[in-house]
């Protein structure tokens, strides 16, 4: 049999197998890798600005549904009130987070739960490399444009020093301001007061976060899946095209073979001949 296979034109047969099964292969992986992909990388309902206070309330719990919502929201900074993360990364270099507290105009304010008569949400406003680099917030009336993302866990058993933060924890950031607040914080895209811009892009010697929504959690699509296997079979099943052809071939070489040699040869008559007697 093999030395049908190793016939040209089924040399040329199997190279060409091969070239259809590659191609199979590539169209499972392709399948494979999008029956992890999410349909939607980012939805776009997070990106259409929202009320803050209509989004969230302080003392929900906060739900997935409203994490990277982009938000607006109308309030005042208290300088006295801003601490520094550290440990922040932005183009490869480690810096600090300056986080504000923001009291949010119209927000109810949860009774018993802090001294301040105002309830606050924290806002990241931008990036620094060095400490002496924060300044104070901008004053006054400010309309605050951000993403709303979920409180970081506090680094466990640190104490931070005055000023500082381990993380932008609304746990943590409540019991440092005595504040009620959101169970959330915000990081700024754009703050104005009035028309005037007054946020980290317009030269208050912060640097802007630009932080993403994040993607989807990837689900597993089950009819991607199915086509990344069905792929692979074709892939076999043209290698046993090849095969299966060759071997007829072969079968038919032998049937031509016993053909030739049957009883209506001349050769196989005298053979018949010498054996009767």
């Amino acid at each position: 049999m093999w030395k049908t296979a190793l016939q040209p034109r089924w040399i040329a047969g199997l190279v060409f197998a091969i070239a259809v099964s590659g191609v199979f292969v590539l169209l499972s992986q392709w399948q494979f890798g999008r029956s992890t992909q999410p349909e939607v990388p980012v939805n776009p309902a997070t990106e259409q600005v929202k009320s803050l206070t209509e989004t969230l309330q302080p003392g929900d719990f906060f739900r997935a549904s409203a994490a990277d919502q982009m938000v607006t929201a109308s309030g005042s900074y208290d300088p006295a009130r801003q601490v520094l993360v550290p440990g922040r990364l932005k183009d490869g270099k480690t810096g600090y987070w300056v986080v504000t507290a923001f009291a949010v105009t119209d927000a109810p304010v949860l009774k018993g739960v802090a001294a301040s008569p105002k309830t606050y949400i924290p806002v990241a406003r931008g990036w620094i490399a060095e400490p002496a680099d924060a300044g104070a917030p901008p004053s006054g009336i400010i309309r605050l444009t951000g993403r709303l993302l979920p409180s970081e866990a506090p680094v466990p058993n640190t104490a931070p020093e005055p000023g500082r933060a381990t993380a932008v924890s609304v746990a943590e950031l409540i019991n440092a301001w005595n504040v009620s607040s959101y169970p959330a914080f915000v990081s700024a895209t754009a703050e104005k007061a009035g028309t005037a811009d007054v946020g980290a892009a317009a030269g208050s010697g912060l640097e802007p976060l630009s932080i993403a929504a994040q993607p989807p959690a990837a689900k597993v699509n089950w009819l991607n899946l199915f086509y990344s296997v069905e792929w692979i079979v074709f892939a076999g099943f043209a290698l046993f095209i090849w095969w299966r052809l060759v071997k007829d071939d072969y079968r038919r070489s032998l049937e031509d073979a016993e053909d030739h040699d049957g009883p209506e040869h001349p050769q196989h008559n005298e053979i018949q001949q010498k054996v009767q007697p």
